[in-house]
């Protein structure tokens, strides 16, 4: 396989990576001091300027909406494969993404508008979506079952005349605490009594309905990530238009893989710029240091961390470009297995890592003078969003064994030692 990027990509590479160096590594730490004082003053949950401000420079350098494929309402979107990098170089810093609309969970949620509702929704709610209008939310995540098995999902979505009426308590929404967040993607059941896969469905639900309340903001160890949050919301008795269904009854399963798929893609390449950052300061800190009477980067103890570091990234990247080339030539359907693997790969990786650049820190790797231990706390939720690393090693495990059962009339061939 050849993940040579092409000329054009790399061209837009050296764009962003621009950008980063003049517009966003040098505010990085305004942002935060930002949401500290809205906190300050009583609410954190206020957008903050210098996104905003830097928003329109993004479009003017044509780094908007790059992740949405053959979409005539974004023709600038780039394959898996082309948006795999330039995905990856936005990760480096948590809040670049959303600079160039390219975040969680609006992309996810942009993709499913796009292939799955009606030209009406996406006149209401995917176009102003793509200009950076608004904001969403996806909910799926239920408190109260085992949501890693998307069956057990309660959430009721009861058809009733022209209307479906919706009731449950969602967790995990992440962007509904931000104010501009106004439209919600949510996944229920409306049919206990069909199979197993085809009791759930997607419907879209404005933010601001009657009926709907967002009852608190969940930390991540001890982080609200203000304004964007990660929230729970009661829906109770919940109204919208029976067009508000996304493709149909019982279809919410088919919609999860065909959301999720590109999603876990974006996740990764994100996880992997997190790391390379994590690396480089890592780096940078172990030669500025000395202990002992000699610097630490000469201490082979880091010398072995550090290379097993770039041969982490390194297999984590090749595998992700393999999933990304495989959604885009085959499906996702086809790129199960890969799309799994790096699922379970990236985020076990950029823990590792970061983990090893705090330790080379001191105790300023857990300090807010670093954005090691931001970034640790949200690469560890990694490995419960999207799915859990167990569902991902056993769906791969399946994958496996079923390459290797009798076909009918089969016989195992013993394994004998030889003469």
């Amino acid at each position: 396989m050849d993940f040579e990027y092409t000329p054009k990509v790399k061209e837009m590479q050296a764009r962003l990576l621009a950008f980063m160096d003049e517009h966003i590594y040098p505010n990085e730490q305004r942002f935060f001091d930002e949401i500290a004082e809205n906190r300050a003053k009583g609410n954190a949950w206020i957008p903050t300027k210098i996104v905003e401000e830097l928003k329109p420079l993004a479009r003017k350098a044509g780094l908007w909406n790059l992740f949405l494929p053959k979409s005539p309402r974004a023709p600038q979107g780039l394959s898996n494969l082309e948006y795999a990098p330039l995905c990856e170089i936005m990760g480096r810093v948590p809040f670049a993404a959303e600079i160039f609309n390219c975040s969680a969970p609006d992309t996810g949620n942009m993709e499913t508008l796009e292939r799955y509702a009606s030209e009406e929704l996406k006149d209401e709610w995917l176009e102003p979506l793509l200009r950076g209008e608004i904001r969403s939310a996806f909910l799926m995540t239920e408190p109260d079952v085992a949501s890693s098995d998307a069956t057990n999902i309660e959430c009721e979505i009861r058809r009733d005349g022209d209307e479906y009426v919706i009731n449950g308590r969602k967790w995990w929404s992440s962007g509904a605490g931000d104010p501009r967040c106004a439209v919600y993607i949510v996944m229920g059941k409306t049919n206990p009594d069909a199979g197993r896969h085809e009791q759930q469905s997607m419907i879209v639900v404005p933010a601001n309905t009657p009926g709907v309340t967002v009852v608190r903001a969940l930390s991540v160890f001890g982080y609200d990530d203000a304004p964007h949050g990660h929230m729970e919301v009661l829906l109770k008795n919940v109204r919208v238009p029976a067009s508000n269904l996304l493709l149909g009854e019982g279809r919410g399963f088919e919609i999860a893989q065909g959301r999720l798929g590109p999603g876990r893609i974006h996740h990764c390449m994100r996880t992997i710029g997190c790391a390379e950052r994590a690396l480089e300061l890592m780096c940078k800190r172990l030669n500025s240091r000395v202990a002992f009477g000699r610097e630490v980067a000469r201490q082979t103890v880091w010398q072995e961390r550090i290379a097993e570091s770039r041969c982490m990234i390194e297999q984590a990247r090749l595998l992700t470009l393999k999933a990304a080339s495989m959604m885009d030539t085959v499906g996702n359907k086809v790129a199960k297995a890969e799309i799994a693997m790096i699922k379970i790969v990236a985020p076990q990786m950029a823990c590792q890592i970061i983990d090893w650049a705090i330790q080379a820190h001191g105790g300023g790797g857990v300090s807010q003078d670093f954005p090691l231990a931001y970034a640790y706390a949200h690469q560890r939720t990694l490995r419960l969003a999207d799915g859990p690393d167990e569902v991902h090693r056993n769906s791969l495990a399946k994958l496996e064994l079923a390459k290797h059962l009798a076909m009918p009339g089969e016989v195992d061939m013993p394994v004998t030692r030889g003469s």
